[in-house]
């Protein structure tokens, strides 16, 4: 059985009142993947703003597995130390991860931000050797798009991170480059300039299905749901 792990920021836990990417994608392999698959992982809660903690289940559809491994303010530098006993205990198969905005925002550069990539890479591995991970770049936000020195740090970790993904791929471990969603817009698909609305949740979706099925062939091309 195919055992499916999110592994992200605030854009992939999501806030009280929203589907999140994590639904989206999971109705689409529901309709699409033809073999059995699970969603895994220690968490199930959405962020609560008011509270500033993840203690919300107030999905705005709960029925459907809430597992993940997700945090607001979190990014490769929270997940890396994490990774290998979250996927020793829940037996993942397959990453879906979308990080580095937060590292990068707030913590460390692109360099460090790429170590800290690799080290995740190499702890997930201790815990399966077999793992696969599909992994997003840093996608446009509003920091980037207004702060140019921000944009250029953001654009030097995207080539960093291309890099290790073809050091990294190998065929008993693959690693998948997600491409970034088309035609995404700030003022139409996210709430903020940064955190995806409805809109965005299924451009998230679709832009990880479409690249699975691509090079993969899992699922099939996203359809929305």
């Amino acid at each position: 059985m195919l055992r499916l792990l999110f592994v992200g920021d605030s854009m992939t836990i999501g806030s009280a009142g929203e589907h999140t990417w994590r639904h989206r994608m999971w109705q689409h392999l529901r309709t699409t993947y033809d073999a059995p698959f699970q969603v895994v992982g220690p968490r199930t809660a959405l962020h609560d703003k008011a509270l500033d903690a993840p203690v919300s289940y107030e999905y705005a559809d709960p029925d459907f597995p809430q597992q993940h491994l997700a945090g607001w303010g979190e990014g490769w530098l929270h997940m890396a130390p994490v990774i290998e006993d979250t996927v020793r205990a829940s037996r993942a198969g397959l990453l879906l991860i979308s990080l580095g905005l937060i590292d990068l925002g707030f913590y460390t550069d692109a360099e460090q931000t790429a170590r800290n990539m690799r080290t995740f890479i190499a702890n997930a591995r201790a815990a399966n050797p077999r793992v696969a991970a599909a992994i997003l770049p840093v996608i446009p936000n509003v920091r980037a798009r207004d702060d140019r020195a921000f944009a250029a740090e953001v654009s030097r970790f995207n080539e960093l991170l291309a890099k290790a993904v073809a050091d990294l791929d190998t065929d008993r471990s693959p690693l998948l480059l997600v491409s970034p969603p088309d035609a995404y817009d700030l003022d139409f698909d996210t709430y903020d300039g940064t955190h995806p609305n409805s809109h965005g949740e299924h451009k998230l979706a679709a832009t990880f299905a479409n690249s699975l099925h691509q090079a993969w062939d899992l699922g099939g091309p996203y359809q929305g749901c």
